[in-house]
């Protein structure tokens, strides 16, 4: 029996055929789904015309296909969507504007195919004005491969203000997606991230605007997202979203179908799964909680292949009660008073960065500075008498002197966190039960909370190969700037996964 290229396709994609003629049972698939695989592949045109035009082309060319020859297109489906499956694992990347010294070349950023700068302010797409982002998008793009996409964060931390106006009406949220459009096309990303933390309430002003002044967001944060969905077309749109249970507010069974059928993907922030607002020690990115994270949002409805593990590339630490018994039991032991009343951080707790400027050994012969400015990436120290704050500034009151000083490039008052954290790097242990690295540090009542190499293993066996996620996600590349240790972790997890899914 032979067929013409004007009835070939038409029969590729009839069940009733499939099942007659393609012998499915053998392969365990079901008419439906060979179908489907096969449709799927026809949309990758271009690779099947060049691994396979002396096998089709040529018979169509011919005005003919035997059944012999699409019984092996069949088998061929099959196989390039099995291995366009595996290479389909992402790897998306966050780059922040406060930490881009000594980001890595090309070179090694391997396996990241889409990096995302961060952040633009919500608020700038309220109204029709132009934005450019902290660096060239074309000079960015050339720290990674030449088919990583490029997107652009908009939000982040404490910056909602902006989403809870553009999001309040059909009208604010047409006009915000457009705008939203506009700013892709006009700096030429590859598509947007949506990182409101968070819709529905629990921000960091979560005390000067109460969850309850923020309940319609629950019902217009999907429909904020599918008016970008319409307006980008078939740019990328993202959403990152939270890893703590209590910070779910907008995302219920009810509204998860409507968040996620919008979005390609969704970078889950599982770390950070402790903050200054609890009262009790714990791993802040431990691999049990990280899964919990996980299983919450595959039972509100989010497909296991939209979803993206987060990792993070910085240490927390948080003070203790010194009343508390955090040396016999440093998980689960009593914090001190994190926040101020009004909500705002008191300064006894932080995170701790994987660059050099946080953990590499001051340079020698340290000069002393003449602008103000110290710390590993200036090679200078403060002069006598001053501090170096967390930020490498010089200066006398508790912002330069207190948490956070750093002690190699100035005096200390009160605690050094580089020298806690380098008990910690020496001493730190590992909760095989939980997942996760800490340390208690009984001289300063510093409780640590960190990701090995080994964990990232873990979560990738654990997590992302148990549950069949789509892909990983990490904030930030420029904070793993001293070794790339957690980069290369993650790295190594992804070949190990593609290898064993092969």
């Amino acid at each position: 029996m032979r067929y013409t290229p004007d009835s070939v396709y038409t029969l590729l994609l009839s069940p009733a055929w499939l099942s007659s003629h393609l012998f499915l049972d053998p392969f365990g698939l079901s008419a439906a789904a060979c179908c489907f695989l096969l449709y799927n592949l026809l949309t990758v045109q271009a690779f099947v015309v060049s691994v396979y035009q002396s096998f089709i082309i040529n018979s169509l060319e011919a005005h003919e296909i035997r059944v012999y020859d699409l019984i092996m297109f069949k088998r061929l489906a099959i196989g390039l969507l099995a291995a366009q499956s595996v290479a389909a694992t992402r790897f998306a990347m966050y780059i922040d504007q406060w930490h881009v010294n000594a980001l890595p070349e090309q070179n090694q950023t391997k396996g990241i195919d889409t990096a995302i700068m961060g952040f633009a302010p919500s608020k700038q797409f309220n109204t029709d004005s132009s934005y450019k982002p902290f660096e060239d998008p074309e000079t960015f793009r050339k720290r990674f491969g030449p088919d990583t996409k490029l997107t652009i964060a908009i939000g982040g931390w404490g910056d909602t203000s902006g989403f809870s106006e553009g999001a309040k009406d059909d009208a604010s949220r047409e006009k915000y997606a457009k705008n939203v459009a506009a700013m892709l096309e006009s700096n030429g990303f590859d598509g947007v991230d949506i990182d409101w933390e968070y819709p529905g309430g629990n921000g960091q002003d979560y005390k000067e605007v109460p969850n309850s002044k923020k309940v319609d967001e629950i019902e217009t944060y999907p429909k904020f997202l599918a008016a970008i969905r319409k307006a980008i077309g078939k740019k990328t749109l993202s959403i990152a979203v939270p890893g703590r249970k209590q910070d779910f507010i907008a995302f219920t069974k009810e509204q998860g179908p409507k968040i996620f059928e919008s979005v390609d993907y969704v970078n889950v922030m599982s770390y950070d799964l402790i903050n200054r607002r609890d009262n009790v020690t714990d791993h802040h990115s431990g691999v049990q909680g990280s899964l919990d994270t996980i299983n919450e949002y595959l039972s509100i409805g989010a497909p296991a292949e939209k979803l993206n593990l987060g990792f993070a590339y910085y240490a927390k630490w948080f003070t203790t009660d010194p009343e508390s018994d955090c040396e016999e039991n440093p998980l689960g032991c009593k914090m001190a008073k994190l926040e101020e009343d009004d909500g705002t951080d008191n300064g006894k707790s932080g995170a701790f960065t994987f660059e050099a400027s946080s953990v590499a050994e001051p340079p020698k012969n340290l000069k002393t500075t003449t602008n103000g400015k110290c710390g590993f990436a200036e090679g200078s120290k403060c002069p006598e008498g001053q501090c170096c704050s967390t930020y490498g500034n010089c200066g006398t009151g508790d912002d330069f002197c207190q948490a956070g000083c750093l002690s190699d490039y100035g005096t200390c008052k009160g605690l050094s966190i580089t020298d806690s954290w380098r008990k910690a790097q020496k001493d730190g242990k590992t909760d095989e039960q939980g997942g996760g690295q800490y340390y208690f540090d009984k001289d300063s009542n510093i409780f640590w909370t960190w990701d090995t190499p080994a964990m990232i293993a873990r979560k990738f066996k654990d997590i992302v190969a148990e549950k069949k996620l789509g892909g990983v996600m990490a904030w930030s590349l420029g904070e793993d700037t001293y070794k790339f240790e957690h980069l290369q972790a993650m790295q190594k997890g992804l070949e190990s996964h593609k290898a064993k899914e092969n």
